[in-house]
């Protein structure tokens, strides 16, 4: 475990000092994120800020995993291949949400089935490599202990990526938010995986958070960079991949309770509308709502990570039930 919190602390540190020249440099490129008509008056002050941040965790997270955590662990490469994967898919949407791109409905449309394909094809190729070549197939289930699931763990797992990293996609919205909610995540399992002597799976969980750390430095609000799509959603993906290599991805809702919260936020509003022409919240997802109430920014985002906060200790305190 002290070899994980190093390389956690080296990474925030590394990650902290490449992060004002990426930024410069992201800022020098033009690649401003053009805010949604649609969200809070509040937001429009944002638009132009440079997006794409993601790639400094990404960087971070690959810098310091193949020199410290491959030799001996070659499984490790999963979650590092996923994130890497994902986060092409998350580049690409990004480039389409640069200030200044015109976006047309059937376009859109055409983008977002892309995605969710290709998002669709890397699960099931983590999910395919996890049963025949990791040998993952169980459900842990506090009180109650492990269950095999067979063959039927693959389209689990197919799902358990997707929607982790949807909900993460959902969640990036506030100065902050996502950065700190996965941070909080990824130690709880990085202390699940260590608890079962995945030493390796806990050592690539904390310097996901440290680079995370480094990043949120400049994401802080006001916002001098957005993590964007290309860090969004590789979080959630590397984070379902690291659940589902412990067997504790069970515990997801309840580690990323604040991704759960908003997500369901998102369904429940469309669905609300599409049923009933009515909106239950003030603005989807659940942090625009609380904005509406009249929390600040700030506050949301703090209230949000105590939440989560709260989340990543019982999941650890209910993985201890085994």
């Amino acid at each position: 475990m002290v070899r994980a919190l190093v390389i956690g602390s080296a990474a925030s540190l590394v990650s902290l000092l490449a992060g004002g020249p990426l930024v410069a440099l992201l800022g020098r490129l033009g690649v401003g994120k053009a805010i949604s008509d649609e969200g809070p008056e509040s937001h429009h002050v944002k638009a132009g800020t440079p997006t794409m941040g993601g790639l400094l965790i990404l960087g971070t997270i690959l810098a310091f995993t193949l020199p410290t955590n491959l030799v001996g662990h070659p499984s490790i490469l999963l979650p590092l291949g996923v994130m890497g994967a994902v986060g092409l898919i998350g580049f690409a949407d990004d480039l389409l949400t640069l200030q200044g791109r015109a976006r047309v409905g059937g376009h859109e449309r055409l983008g977002l089935i892309v995605k969710t394909g290709a998002l669709l094809g890397v699960g099931l190729g983590a999910g395919l490599i996890l049963f025949y070549s990791l040998d993952a197939e169980s459900l842990n289930v506090p009180h109650f202990g492990k269950y095999e699931l067979g063959a039927g763990y693959i389209p689990i797992a197919v799902l358990v990526i997707a929607t982790t990293t949807s909900a993460a996609a959902v969640t990036d919205g506030l100065d902050g938010l996502l950065g700190g909610v996965m941070a909080l995540a990824f130690a709880a399992y990085g202390v699940i995986a260590f608890l079962q002597g995945q030493s390796f799976l806990a050592t690539f969980s904390f310097t996901v958070v440290g680079a995370i750390v480094g990043f949120l430095w400049y994401n802080a609000h006001p916002a001098r960079v957005f993590m964007g799509e290309t860090g969004a959603m590789p979080l959630g993906a590397g984070l379902a991949t690291v659940a589902l290599m412990t067997g504790w991805w069970l515990l997801l809702p309840v580690v990323g309770v604040v991704l759960v919260a908003e997500a369901l936020s998102d369904v429940v509003q469309i669905g609300s509308f599409q049923l009933t022409g009515r909106r239950v919240l003030k603005m989807a997802p659940l942090h625009h709502h609380c904005e509406l109430l009249g929390w600040s920014e700030p506050q949301v985002v703090l209230r949000f990570w105590l939440v989560g906060a709260v989340g990543a200790l019982l999941g650890i305190a209910l993985a201890l039930t085994d």
